[in-house]
């Protein structure tokens, strides 16, 4: 499919020198540099494009404690945890644009420590923020050649969840890269999430369908299994029983799959992650204690 969205046809999207509004939007986004196709989709909506526009802008281009370079590098670091090479190779241009180091995109290991400490909160805020405490905090804040200022944690701690949810949004809408990135280059790859990425034949090597065969079966057995429970234990009701398959249908949905861990399908993220294979933990299950929550203004 022609245009920015896998999904939603080329000629809905709008156009510049379309109405007056989406085209001064678009306007501002050409003076700041660029009109990317997340833009041109979230101009189904010129209100929110708009105020998206401006959050953007400030996060990323007005006055701050954190220098331009280190913000496009924590916006790689949190889209890095949710497999969104989209905006990973989009901020690896960014990042080199405002003179950032080209040796810190070789992985975060080549990244000064000060970065690398916001490494397990930001695997905490794309996976499971309800293990955050005051400690992780503190950390950050010990004085120390490393440490950060509370006006710099604040602004990278907003980054890293902006950028945590811009990524659902990339992979719901299918963003796909722009023509000028060079999808043979590793850091411009496509999404392995979408279907229509010209790396898809590559990287997923035809087996495709039969993980999704597999994980089928695996899920059937599962319902399989619960269904004989219910046999075995009295006074187990309907809606139990329901809630019993829904929880088990989202877990499996929401935990990756193992090819989506494998190193050679994610050699241009898998250098920004430490500890890959954390991933989404649900919340509460079935027969465990709840864990403590961390709450603060």
């Amino acid at each position: 499919a022609r245009g920015p969205s896998t999904f939603i046809p080329l000629g809905e999207i709008p156009q510049e020198g379309g109405e007056s509004s989406l085209h001064q939007l678009l306007g501002a986004f050409v003076s700041a540099g660029r009109v990317d196709h997340v833009a041109l989709v979230m101009g189904l909506h010129p209100q929110y494009l708009s105020s998206f526009w401006k959050t953007q802008y400030l996060l990323l281009r007005m006055d701050g404690p954190l220098p331009y370079h280190k913000r496009h590098y924590i916006a790689i670091m949190a889209a890095a945890r949710h497999r969104c090479s989209y905006l990973v190779g989009l901020h690896m241009g960014e990042f080199l644009q405002v003179g950032g180091n080209p040796a810190w995109l070789q992985g975060l290991h080549c990244a000064p420590q000060k970065l690398r400490n916001l490494n397990e909160i930001n695997k905490l805020l794309a996976h499971r923020p309800w293990l955050i405490t005051k400690e992780h905090i503190e950390a950050l804040l010990k004085p120390g050649e490393d440490s950060w200022s509370l006006a710099e944690l604040v602004q990278a701690l907003v980054l890293l969840t902006h950028y945590h949810s811009l990524a659902s949004f990339v992979f719901g809408c299918g963003i796909k890269p722009e023509e000028e990135q060079d999808v043979e280059n590793s850091c411009w790859a496509p999404s392995p999430h979408s279907d229509s990425s010209p790396a898809s034949d590559d990287t997923m090597g035809g087996s495709g369908g039969t993980d999704a065969m597999q994980e089928l079966e695996v899920l059937m057995e599962r319902m399989k299994l619960l269904q004989e429970n219910q046999l075995e234990e009295e006074g187990v009701t309907q809606e139990e029983m329901a809630t019993r398959f829904e929880l088990e249908k989202t877990e499996n949905l929401l935990v990756p799959s193992s090819d989506i861990l494998d190193p050679s399908l994610q050699s241009n993220i898998r250098c920004f992650l430490e500890d890959p294979e954390f991933g989404y933990k649900d919340f509460t299950r079935r027969g465990e204690q709840a864990p403590p929550t961390f709450r603060a203004q």
